[in-house]
């Protein structure tokens, strides 16, 4: 069996234990798709980002079986092609709960302790304690997903004495939130928000889910965070909430257009903080996604009902 991996600067000691403890298996480490196009005709397993698997390149690999993809949403893989062949596809969903979480809180602290104004007042030689400070202590977390991601951000929001709140399409009750609602109950859930996080993947479902009558419902105190998909809400939606006092911030790291056009208006409004779709990296991202293939690769040789995050070709997560 043949395995390909298209990732590039896979540590040493990854591809080391791989080959060591699979022995019957022939690896090719490729620095990208073009070095291992060469090699994909005969593939077994393609390990890869996803975003470089289209409907011509399944048609070269005619012995692929599975598709192990090293990141969380698929937006872009051709899974209409990929259901006709059978491919198993098996991705990485939870990897990012770690840093994202982390990120969440951070930012979530930083407008709330005014981290932009102190900078600010630092480079400009300014003494002024009238900076108006808050706490997140006591206040309400409201998460749109209750997935992994959000789980760990509500474990830590809980550490902060916070109120969770999770919405789901089912609203079933999952760990570390207080309540869940079902997304038909999703503006009752906004209206007690102090913060909401946003961390929905991009699916016909929850495309621009969130609209103008939604930011009316949240509190003008309120802080807002999308770290899921850009395509959750309108840009026009997020300025129209900070500049008509809807909401008192917004935290953006997913956005409608990727990179950020420089004359975008969101960099120089002061209600909102741009960070560029970082949240989810860390130096354990690859150990951690290996290891997760590592298990699935033991499951897909033996008992490939155990294989972890398999993918519905048909719903596309």
């Amino acid at each position: 069996m043949r395995v390909v991996s298209v990732i590039k600067r896979v540590p040493d000691e990854i591809k080391e234990r791989l080959i060591k403890k699979f022995g019957e298996v022939e690896f090719y480490f490729c620095h990208g798709m073009k070095e291992g196009r060469q090699h994909i005709k005969e593939a077994d397993v393609l390990i890869t980002f996803g975003e470089d698997v289209t409907p011509e390149l399944l048609d070269e690999a005619a012995g692929l079986k599975w598709i192990m993809v090293l990141s969380a949403g698929m937006d872009r893989m051709p899974f209409k092609d990929i259901a006709r062949r059978n491919i198993l596809v098996t991705n990485v969903r939870g990897i990012h709960a770690i840093p994202m979480a982390e990120y969440a809180i951070s930012m979530i602290l930083q407008v709330s302790r005014q981290a932009k104004a102190l900078v600010q007042a630092e480079q400009d030689h300014q003494w002024n304690r009238s900076t108006p400070m808050r706490e997140i202590n006591g206040q309400t977390m409201v998460l749109l997903g209750t997935g992994a991601i959000a789980q760990e951000t509500a474990r830590l929001a809980q550490a902060f004495r916070m109120k969770t709140i999770g919405v789901s399409k089912s609203g079933s009750i999952k760990p570390h939130f207080d309540e869940t609602y079902s997304v038909d109950r999703m503006e009752e859930a906004l209206s007690q928000s102090d913060v909401v996080v946003a961390v929905l993947p991009s699916t016909k479902e929850t495309n621009y889910l969130l609209k103008e009558e939604h930011f009316q419902l949240i509190p003008s105190h309120a802080i807002f965070l999308n770290m899921g998909r850009g395509d959750l809400v309108a840009s026009h939606t997020i300025l129209q909430a900070v500049n008509e006092n809807q909401i008192s911030h917004a935290v953006l790291d997913v956005f409608e257009e990727e990179p950020l056009p420089e004359n975008h208006p969101f960099w120089d409004e002061e209600k909102v903080t741009v960070t560029p779709h970082l949240s989810g990296i860390t130096p354990q991202y690859l150990p951690r996604g290996f290891e997760i293939f590592e298990r699935n690769l033991h499951a897909f040789l033996n008992k490939r009902e155990e294989m972890d995050n398999l993918i519905d070709p048909k719903r596309g997560y």
